[in-house]
């Protein structure tokens, strides 16, 4: 694949897949949220307003901005009947052809997600519920998100092309995840220790005519 793709298809998974790592705590958050509202309706007999639509929209940020992160492992809920029965280059054949149709679909998504954040700001639209929350930040956050899986559909395509050329797209390893197996590196020419270097070390010769067990000791 040419250079250009090479850096788009690297720079999108990094990005979603921080983004997706510092989300994925916001189930925490919700659940926090939920417990201390009903808490506050059980103990403190004050029933909080904000408590339902605070988690809802935590959910929303959730799973939305999370969405290109699970699309980038493969963890989206699917149906499978025959896909895993089919060769690697089927199989990219297949998700080259679901692809195009997600990109479609995303394409009109994020359309009407710029149209509608548009006009909660233009309008200062809000929530009909008796807190009335503002809706243009929740909507901004939701267009962000499909975005990001407008961009991670795209590289996903790239990968699955690059599979039926027959030249897969190697994923580099982040620079915040180094393999656990790997040594550091030594100075050059030198050798890299075996697993069983510690218990190959020589001993020091002994002494002539000391006997076994005596520690390389002179025989009395």
């Amino acid at each position: 694949m040419p250079g250009p793709i090479r850096l788009y298809v690297r720079y999108v998974d990094r990005f979603n897949r921080r983004v997706g790592r510092i989300v994925m705590y916001l189930i925490f958050v919700m659940i926090g949220v939920l417990l201390y509202a009903s808490l506050s309706r059980a103990v403190l007999d004050r029933p909080l307003i904000w408590g339902v639509e605070v988690s809802q929209f935590l959910m929303v940020a959730y799973f939305l901005l999370g969405g290109a992160y699970s699309m980038q492992l493969g963890d989206h809920v699917r149906m499978d009947l025959f896909y895993c029965r089919w060769s690697p280059r089927t199989q990219a054949l297949a998700d080259v052809l679901t692809m195009l149709l997600l990109l479609v679909f995303l394409g009109a998504l994020l359309a009407g997600g710029i149209s509608s954040t548009g006009y909660a700001i233009r309008y200062g639209e809000t929530n009909y519920s008796s807190w009335a929350p503002p809706l243009a930040p929740i909507k901004s956050i939701m267009t962000f998100g499909i975005l990001l899986m407008l961009l991670q559909s795209i590289s996903t395509l790239f990968k699955d092309i690059a599979i039926l050329r027959g030249k897969p797209l190697v994923d580099d390893t982040p620079p915040d995840e180094p393999p656990s197996d790997d040594l550091p590196p030594g100075p050059p020419g030198a050798k890299v220790p075996g697993p069983d270097a510690a218990g190959s070390a020589q001993l020091p010769p002994k002494a002539p005519g000391a006997r076994p067990g005596s520690g390389g000791g002179a025989a009395s």
